[in-house]
């Protein structure tokens, strides 16, 4: 995946590079399709910076490089429409909501991303997908594929294909779809058409129909005012499709959802009522064994945190197994906003059973520690040499496997001094396990 960033403001006849020579094969019908999207944006006059042009696999994906001056995503097959989708969702939930989102795919891609298009359209992102559609896979070979029309021939189907072509259109309807259009490369409006869907405020499709020169012209009659008979059905319905206006796209539906909720939650929450004594970001790595109550443990750690003032995250991971196998929480603290919430360097590593000295070891964490790392682990373990204060304690005998893990951080929070034991004693109060939960705090801190 590649992206390319160009902060230029260059407005006039064309958004294409002027010296790029277009790189389809003689009369293939990428090259009216793509004029008809520069013609598309000429006729909106969009400010080049605020265009971005995602590009999947196949023939297609060379189309983003031929426009200038506008932001570019090259993804992987199939992934185009998803990519682009996320690009949008940030823009327009956390940025100004002013970038113009195309997708440029064939129509294999389309159908190996088949579910991105569907999601797209079912949360209605404003996203305008421009579907180039030659009914075969054109850069591979020429092999069939799900919008090849019945009886057309192809690499794959030397003898005509049997199997009925995917109707996009429809697909895309039950998905609750915003705009779509189906057209074909050499209609006369395919431009206006196209600056319609890139002007909807939400998801929009437009499928056109072409020719592929190089493989679909062996083995089939075809011409090219005739395109509109190979669409999915008899005769495929040409021009605007659906054009509906009862659903807000999804950026604004999130921003008023949002407020509403921000006013029926405030002053609900965790409310600070302590101090912490964090003097950095801080980094902590709880492992042990699916089922042992790790990442509940790492969780009331969150919330002590929280109460105490501090911004935390929480990240875990866990076999798919989910009740067997190691399981491991990663929680940072820190007094300013957490923009990165990965650990390069462990601060505190917490390990309480052989499953979690093996995941910690296999992912390295051993290895990262330096000589300020707080390593608290079970009396019973092996650990791989490491750099830091080993403190060894007899948390699973003393505090049973459930306990061990919530023992661990009390005794690393002990020992820095970092969070006050009442907003852990809070914590627990608040736990089904409360009583549990409170004898083993008052074991490890002490008198509260």
């Amino acid at each position: 995946m590649s992206v390319v960033m160009t902060p230029k403001s260059v407005k006039g006849n064309s958004y294409l590079k002027v010296t790029q020579k277009f790189p389809f094969c003689k009369g293939c019908g990428h090259h009216q399709i793509t004029k008809a999207i520069d013609g598309a944006l000429v006729r909106l006059n969009l400010d080049p910076r605020n265009i971005n042009i995602t590009s999947d696999i196949g023939c297609v994906g060379l189309v983003d490089s031929l426009f200038q001056d506008v932001h570019s995503l090259h993804t992987t097959h199939g992934r185009s429409t998803a990519f682009a989708t996320g690009v949008e969702i940030a823009d327009s939930i956390l940025g100004d909501s002013k970038l113009k989102n195309l997708v440029v795919i064939g129509d294999g891609g389309a159908m190996i991303g088949l579910l991105h298009l569907v999601n797209a359209a079912q949360l209605n992102v404003d996203v305008t997908v421009i579907l180039y559609n030659n009914f075969l896979f054109g850069m591979t070979g020429g092999q069939n594929s799900s919008f090849s029309p019945l009886g057309f021939v192809t690499a794959t189907t030397p003898g005509g294909n049997i199997v009925p072509p995917v109707n996009i259109i429809d697909v895309l309807k039950g998905a609750n779809a915003g705009f779509l259009a189906r057209k074909t490369a050499t209609d006369a409006d395919l431009a206006e058409i196209i600056a319609d869907a890139i002007s909807y405020p939400g998801f929009a499709l437009v499928e056109v129909l072409e020719l592929c020169t190089e493989y679909a012209l062996r083995g089939n009659v075809i011409r090219g005012n005739k395109l509109a008979e190979l669409g999915a059905g008899p005769t495929a319905d040409l021009g605007i499709i659906v054009n509906r206006h009862d659903r807000k796209e999804l950026g604004v539906v999130y921003k008023e959802k949002l407020k509403v909720q921000k006013e029926e939650t405030k002053g609900v929450g965790i409310e600070p009522r302590y101090e912490n004594a964090l003097e950095k970001k801080t980094g902590f790595i709880i492992a042990g064994t699916a089922g042992e109550r790790v990442q509940s443990a790492a969780y009331m750690l969150v919330q002590a945190a929280v109460l105490s003032g501090a911004n935390a995250t929480q990240k875990n991971d866990n076999p798919v197994t989910q009740g067997t196998g190691f399981s491991t929480a990663e929680v940072v603290l820190s007094r300013e906003k957490i923009l990165y919430t990965g650990i390069d360097v462990p601060d505190v590593v917490v390990v309480v059973s052989e499953d979690g000295v093996k995941d910690l070891t296999a992912k390295g964490v051993f290895d990262a520690t330096n000589d300020e790392s707080l390593i608290i682990a079970d009396e019973t373990l092996v650990i791989p040499s490491c750099r830091g204060r080993v403190l060894r304690q007899p948390l699973r005998r003393k505090y049973l496997p459930e306990g061990a893990a919530f023992a661990g951080i009390l005794t690393a929070v002990k020992t820095t001094g970092i969070l006050p034991p009442l907003a852990f004693q809070d914590v627990a109060v608040s736990q089904k396990r409360a009583e549990e939960l409170l004898s083993i705090l008052e074991h490890v801190m002490g008198e509260i």
